[in-house]
This record gives structure tokens, sequence and C-alpha cells, in this order.
């Protein structure tokens, strides 16, 4: 494994290795930071001038990363993570340089189960009514959603290699396979949820946000090599995405990124719908659940080791990994918290590490003082 930069000397001021930097996306309205910092610009105070490139997949941002075609992207927390481990493709190097965003994802069942779980008093008694094995989609093997879903069903008593068969569909691709009865249910980011509803093909039964309140989302991620190679132009994006971050959370910027969302380049679909599950905290239009934070003063952004380790302990749990003693020092190489420290105090933002004690919806907690192995072996339900 390579050395970290989250372990090097912090960097002297120098000319930026590289100044056109191509970031890849999927459609989705936690790629909001990326398009505001192309449509307004904000690289350019910082030398950079961005390409954004909307991919079909998650596994496209997989291949176009480590091919080198994309620089960075906005990426699946756990996705990461499986490349690292080289979980259904070549193992890779990786490196997150920050958090995008918390929260803002949900879970979605059809109209016929939804039906049945307001008859019945527990999941696994509504799943009975279906008269065969349930099929829920998500959006990547290792990804943030698969692992929502995982825990969610778990928590509701149904055991999600067994009870269920999970598939993998692009988050596009979500509602279009719901309006056809091929899903009994779902978990994808806004505003695929959004549609389904405003279509009448589902409703969303659960947010993320209740499986772990304010849990890490998207990541701006690439390989580590980069980093390696272009430590200046990797801080210049991060202080970027940062100012990004933080022009989302001004008066009215909502609404006006979800204008530029509803662009065909970006996501397509009704700003209204993208809009609604933005909103910030208090807002009318908010639904349960709590609201997609991308700033907060910077305390969302932080990269912590530890959160990205908490990944490690389900893929544990549900089989994909043996278990191992190191998730803390595979985080600790992956999250670049240095380099994140020197980006964030460059723009005047404090580098506010995620908040310890976080209880998840089983009533288990997870924080920085938790031992990985102990926590991973802790569960009753396991793959």
């Amino acid at each position: 494994m390579t050395v970290s930069t989250s372990s090097r000397s912090p960097l002297t001021a120098g000319p930026l290795e590289k100044t056109h930097l191509r970031l890849g996306f999927v459609a989705l309205s936690d790629a909001a930071p990326l398009v505001a910092a192309k449509l307004l610009e904000f690289g350019h105070a910082h030398g950079l001038t961005l390409e954004l490139c909307r991919q079909p997949s998650w596994a496209a941002v997989r291949d176009k990363l480590l091919a080198g075609d994309l620089d960075a992207a906005h990426a699946l927390y756990g996705l990461v993570y499986g490349v690292q481990l080289g979980l259904g493709g070549p193992q890779t190097d990786m490196a997150v340089l920050m958090v995008l965003n918390r929260n803002g994802q949900a879970i979605t069942l059809s109209n016929r189960l939804a039906d049945a779980l307001d008859r019945h008093r527990t999941l696994p008694e509504a799943l009975a009514t279906l008269g065969r094995k349930p099929v829920f989609a998500q959006t990547f093997p290792t990804g943030t959603h698969a692992m929502w879903l995982y825990y969610w069903l778990a928590s509701q008593g149904v055991h999600p290699l067994r009870d269920i068969d999970s598939v993998v569909i692009p988050p596009p691709q979500m509602v279009a396979a719901l309006a056809d009865d091929k899903l009994d249910g779902l978990c994808v980011g806004e505003p695929w949820n959004a549609l389904a509803e405003a279509q009448k093909v589902g409703r969303t039964a659960a947010y993320t946000s209740d499986v772990w309140p304010d849990h890490p989302e998207k990541v701006l991620a690439c390989r580590r090599d980069f980093v390696s190679a272009n430590p200046h132009a990797a801080r210049a994006l991060v202080q970027t995405m940062i100012e990004a971050c933080r022009w989302l959370d001004g008066a009215g910027h909502r609404d006006e990124i979800a204008h530029w969302l509803a662009r065909p380049e970006y996501i397509g679909i009704d700003e209204t719908l993208i809009a609604a599950r933005l909103a910030q905290s208090g807002a009318p239009t908010m639904p349960r659940g709590l609201p997609v934070r991308f700033f907060d003063n910077g305390a969302v952004n932080f990269p912590s080791p530890f959160e990205g380790a908490w990944f490690l302990t389900q893929f544990e749990r549900w089989g994909m990994i043996d278990a191992r003693t190191d998730y803390a020092d595979i985080a600790a190489s992956i999250n670049q918290t240095a380099l994140y420290r020197e980006a964030a105090a460059s723009v005047n933002v404090p580098a506010r590490e995620a908040r310890a004690g976080q209880v998840l919806i089983d009533g288990k907690v997870w924080d920085g003082n938790t031992s990985p192995a102990g926590y991973a072996q802790s569960f009753a339900m396991r793959g």
C-alpha cells in the first residue's frame, strides 16, 4: 500500500501540476457542489478549470477513475472503500478528499408493498403478502445505498442476503423499474424517490437519516496516485469544492441549484421535484427525515476516518470480506485529513471532525472510540 498524503508534511506554495480537471458525477441532487463549482467557476480563483462529465452509473465512475479518464469524482463513500479492497474490480489505492454531503437518500417501496405495510404491523408480515421473494434495488454492491438498505432491512427483521433478492440499478433507471413492477423497493438518492412519489409508482418508507442521522454520503474521490502526483491541484480542488458547498447554504441557493440541476445535461427532471428534497432545515417543503447537508460551517465536509471505517465493518458483516484488524489503518490511508485541513484553512473554514457517538436505527453506537472488529462482530444478523 502506498504512503498516504495524510501522513505528509503540509504543502508549500507552488504551481498547480494540472489546471484542467475532469470531474465525474451521476445524475443526483447531491452532485450540487460540482455543478455549483462549475457554473459559478469557483475553481478560477484557485487556478482551476473544471470539466463535468456525467456518468451513466457508479460502475462507470469507478472504471473511469481507475482508467485515468476522470481526475476525481462525486462518488459513493462505500464505492471508494470497495475499490481499495479490490471488491468487484481491480484493487487500487484510493483517496477521499472530503465529504460532499450528508443525508439526502431514501428507501421507497412499491405501492403494493407500501399498502401491505400500512395493513400489517411489521415489514416481514408485509413482505409475506407478496407470495414470492421480494426484489429490492440499490446502486452499487459496496455503495452507500446497499449498506443503508441492508442495515434498514436488518433492523426490521429482514435478512438482506436471504429474505430478498438485491439487484443493482443505476439511479436514473430506478423509477422506470419500479413503474414496470420489476421492484418491490429501492434505496437511491434524490430526486428519484421524489419522482417515484410524483408519478405515483411508489412511496417513501424511510429516509437514510433514519438509519444513521447525519450520515456521510457522497465524497470527492480520486486515485491516491493523483494526489501524490498533483498535490497542489488536489488542494486547489478541495478549496474549490468547500467554497461550492458553502455557497449552497446561502439564502435561496438551494432553489437556484435545483433550477440548474434540472437541465438535461445534469438531471433533467422538473426542478420542483429536485427543490422539494433539497430544502434546508425548517423549510415548509422539507419532508420528514433530516435535511441534506452540504456545509454547515464546515461540519459536513471533514473526511473523518472513523466514518469510513464503518463501511468496512459492514463489508465484513455481510460476508464481502473476511474479518481483519486493520480497518482504522485502511481508513487513515484513504481519508486525506492533512490535505483537507490545509485546504479548509486557506478558505477560512474550520476543519471540524465528524461528531462522535452516533446512534443508529438499531440502537448501536458508532464513533471513533468504537472497536471496528468488535462492532463488526456484534450484529446478530450477519451474512
